[in-house]
């Protein structure tokens, strides 16, 4: 576990996390698996059993229930507006944004290279297709694929 930074990271009991991974501020139920090259970052939370795959980038205000896949390379977005500076030309701080959350329900997966929209819920036990970009909801037990994400099939 070399390069983890788990400063105020909450870990819950039998976590295994993978080498290169960078932490901080967030939470991590029991029995979850982070892969290598991962980064979760502070008020995100992953909850019991789930895998969360190599090079996945799971940002601030991302909540994650229990049970959940998570392929590899897979970007969470928490800004519908990012921007590098303020409206006076300054680099922005924590103060000039707003984090926008998302939640991603009990059994749910989601296939690789996978974008995820800020402000939004995956369903229970839905399914996301590998390199899709979900730009709205996903209601329970669906399966959405393609840019922008659609449903294309009901469990």
């Amino acid at each position: 576990m070399s390069n983890k930074n788990i400063n105020n990271v909450k870990l819950g009991k039998n976590v295994k996390i993978f080498d290169f991974v960078n932490l901080y501020g967030c939470s991590i139920d029991d029995g979850s698996k982070v892969g290598t090259f991962v980064e979760i970052q502070k008020n995100a939370t992953v909850g019991k059993n789930c895998k969360i795959s190599s090079h996945t980038f799971i940002c601030e205000g991302v909540h994650i229930e229990d049970n959940v896949f998570i392929g590899h390379n897979v970007t969470f977005i928490n800004d519908k507006v990012p921007r590098a500076t303020a409206t006076d030309g300054s680099m922005q701080t924590e103060s000039d944004w707003q984090v926008v959350e998302t939640f991603i329900k009990k059994g749910s997966s989601i296939g690789s290279s996978a974008t995820i929209m800020c402000g939004l819920t995956i369903g229970e036990n839905a399914i996301v297709g590998a390199g899709a970009v979900v730009t709205k909801d996903v209601p329970p037990k669906s399966v959405v694929a393609g840019v922008p994400a659609k449903v294309i099939k009901k469990l």
